[in-house]
């Protein structure tokens, strides 16, 4: 009896239709302040089910976390590996700061030393792969979301409005060393994530906060000298004012697709 990998006729010996690598599906997962995206998506970035949204609950230690990636993974169509885009220092999938999560109720109220400790080197990629039985890989939001928007030329910018700020920075293409610029004064003492985060935007009003948005993309044009600056993040939808011939607001979505960059790259991603 014929097997069946050799029953069909494709013109092609069946040894070389074997052969032939099978495009992975990626679990692609957005943590954000307020909210934790995910998707599965093919290798060329279409949905394959999803997305899948659930409230961010605090306080939340990185075992919490990982069960709700767990369940969100539970819910979704079957994938063959898992990325996730976090916001915060990540270095080789290893959390090195983690601001929204060491805090009992997110950003803006007071840090809990127990949190503090159990985020502080939190291996999250081994974490993940252990609890939902795929290779993962992890790495700063912002720069997850870059991979998906730039064009590999130049120097090339990404920041993220929403719950706090979030930044990522590419030369020709490949990833360059992480800065926090969130956590940096940039006007009367508060910080990027002060300034222009969602709790300054509810509180200043929409037209306020958009010049701040504005005077904020000025100092990183004067810190940095970008060619290209892309602002994306879930707030990104509010900015009504100009910023510039050489920046563009892209979609959040981006949060996801980029997912697969992390893959396909590894933080090298020229175009």
């Amino acid at each position: 009896m014929a097997r069946p990998t050799e029953s069909v006729s494709s013109g092609r010996p069946a040894a070389a239709r074997r052969s032939r690598p099978r495009r992975q599906s990626t679990l692609t997962i957005d943590v954000g302040g307020t909210g934790i995206k995910a998707e599965v998506l093919d290798a060329a970035g279409k949905s394959l089910g999803g997305p899948v949204r659930v409230k961010t609950e605090y306080p939340l230690a990185p075992r919490g976390m990982i069960q709700v990636f767990k369940k969100l993974g539970e819910a979704s169509p079957a994938f063959d590996r898992v990325s996730v885009g976090f916001p915060g220092v990540v270095r080789g999938g290893v959390v090195r700061s983690a601001p929204h999560f060491i805090r009992e109720g997110g950003e803006g109220t007071p840090i809990s030393r127990p949190l503090q400790r159990a985020w502080d080197r939190f291996d999250l990629a081994r974490g993940t792969a252990r609890a939902l039985g795929k290779p993962t890989r992890v790495g700063n939001d912002a720069e997850v979301q870059g991979m998906a928007v730039i064009k590999g030329k130049g120097l090339e910018v990404v920041i993220t409005l929403g719950t706090a700020f979030g930044s990522a920075i590419f030369q020709d293409g490949e990833l360059a060393v992480h800065l926090e610029l969130a956590h940096h004064p940039c006007h009367n003492g508060k910080t990027y994530s002060e300034y222009v985060g969602e709790a300054a935007r509810q509180k200043v009003g929409d037209k306020r906060w958009n010049r701040r948005v504005l005077r904020s993309v000025e100092l990183v044009r004067a810190l940095l000298f970008f060619d290209h600056l892309y602002v994306g993040g879930g707030n990104s939808t509010h900015v009504k004012i100009a910023l510039g011939d050489e920046v563009t607001l892209v979609d959040n979505s981006a949060g996801l697709l980029g997912g697969i960059k992390l893959w396909q790259t590894n933080g090298r991603v020229r175009a």
